[in-house]
Formats: structure tokens, sequence, C-alpha cells
């Protein structure tokens, strides 16, 4: 039989309460919220340890629920209370998971290519944008994705939801500016600045190499670092009235750009 957990009250529930909100208690507990049963699937696809489900009977089948008592060590039925207490979107599908972390260090990238085809994105701040990213660089099928001096959370719930757990099917790596331009200098992947200083445009630009593109805030763009290190700085002509677009958007039409090049290899 099932554990049953009806009160809001328990202490359990506020623990994960806190999992949800606060992301100090997500990197010292190495456990993190996954809402909604695509997000679930696609992050046991992408070998995320599941350590509890949490669900409204009412609202799961029976084939789901025996399906994830075998890929999960414990379930748990919750009342609607509950759910809403711990949900972050406003549509009830009746199930969350509790997961573990992983640690996104560049020495783990695995490449699925002899060139491949990294996406870099140096400070992001918003968690609309990162998600927005990670789901440019799934549909692409990207090797990866490294965020340089990350500002947010890789697990903050908006993250997920805005990546519609393509952060699960996505590599990704994590770290600093100067790491990451020396861990690809070190793989000999040519390093493609958006940025306005001695650019070409992008559709000028041969990617067939291996190659990281690489994208700075909209705000301040890139750091010095990035332009000195740049094998080629590229642009996208901006031909209205302003001079940037969002920086995921960008970076779509730019990774595309590379992979019809690549013959969407």
């Amino acid at each position: 039989m099932n554990k049953e957990i009806t009160s809001v009250q328990n202490t359990y529930i506020k623990t994960l309460v806190q999992l949800k909100e606060k992301s100090r208690d997500r990197k010292k507990s190495g456990l993190f919220l996954i809402e909604g049963a695509r997000e679930i699937s696609l992050a046991i696809k992408g070998n995320y340890q599941i350590d509890t489900v949490l669900y409204i009977p009412e609202l799961i089948s029976e084939a789901q629920v025996n399906s994830l008592a075998r890929q999960s060590r414990s379930l748990i039925e919750i009342s609607k209370e509950v759910y809403q207490k711990l949900a972050h979107r406003d549509t009830t599908e009746g199930i969350i998971a509790v997961a573990k972390t992983k640690t996104h260090e560049l020495r783990d990238i695995q490449f699925k290519s002899e060139q491949p085809l990294i996406l870099v994105a140096e400070a992001p701040e918003k968690p609309g944008n990162i998600g927005a990213i990670l789901r440019t660089a799934d549909a692409a099928n990207v090797d990866a994705v490294i965020i340089a001096n990350p500002k947010t959370d890789l697990y903050n719930p908006n993250i997920i939801r805005s990546s519609v757990g393509c952060i699960f099917t996505t590599q990704i790596a994590t770290g600093s500016t100067a790491d990451i331009i020396s861990y690809l200098k070190e793989k000999q992947i040519a390093i493609y600045c958006a940025a306005l200083q001695a650019s070409k445009i992008y559709t000028a630009q041969d990617f067939n190499t291996a190659s990281a593109i690489v994208m700075g805030t909209e705000a301040t763009g890139l750091s010095d670092a990035w332009l000195q290190e740049s094998t080629q700085n590229i642009i996208i002509p901006m031909l209205g009235e302003i001079d940037s677009m969002n920086v995921s958007v960008a970076a779509g039409i730019l990774i595309y750009e590379a992979k019809r090049q690549r013959d969407f290899k």
C-alpha cells in the first residue's frame, strides 16, 4: 500500500515547498522538483534518478502508477490541496517527482559527433531565456549547452517549465568564462562570438568544423575575455529600429544556420 499525505502541514511537504522555492535548499540537498508527466518522462530518459513520486490518485491511471513504481524509490498519494502547494503551474496534471540533481561538469561532456556544435551562454539571468535556449538546443540536437558564470540555479522551476523538460534531454555544463575558454581551446573548438565589433554576417561564416557559438546578455553583451579569444565575431543584421534581439531568438537563428550548413545532421 502506498503512503498517503493529505495535510499541507506535513513536515515532508514543508521540506518539498522549500525545494520548490529556494535555490539554497536545492543545492544543499541535491534534490529538486519536477512537475508534469512529460517532464518526468524526459528526466527518466535523461538518466535522472527519481527519488519519490507524489500524485493525486484520481488523476493518474493505474498503469501510470505501476510504471512510476518501477522508476522511483517510493510513491506517495497526495490530496489536491497538497498538490496545489507544491505545484508551480496553474494547470493540474496531478503528478510531481522529487529527483536528484546532476553536477554538470565540463569534463563530463560527451560529444555526439566528431565536429561538435556547442552553444555557450554567458551569465544569462532570466530563467525564461535559459529555458528557451535549452528548448532550441534540443530541437537542433546540439552536442551541448555550456553556461558561463551562471546567475541562476539550473533547477529553478521556471527553467524546467520554460524548457518544457529539455533541461533533461540536453547535455549541460557550467563553469567560469576562463575555464570554458580553456576547455574549448583544448578541444580545438572554434569560438564564434555574437558581437558587434570586427564581425561578419553569420551566413558568411563556415560552421562545418567543431564550433562553439557564444551568446552574451542583451544588456551588456559578452565580456572582453571572449572577444579576445574569438575565432571570428558574427552578427545578425538588425533591419529595424532596435539594435538587438532576445538572446534565445538570436541563439536559434545562429544554431539553425550552423545546422543548415551541416545538412541538419
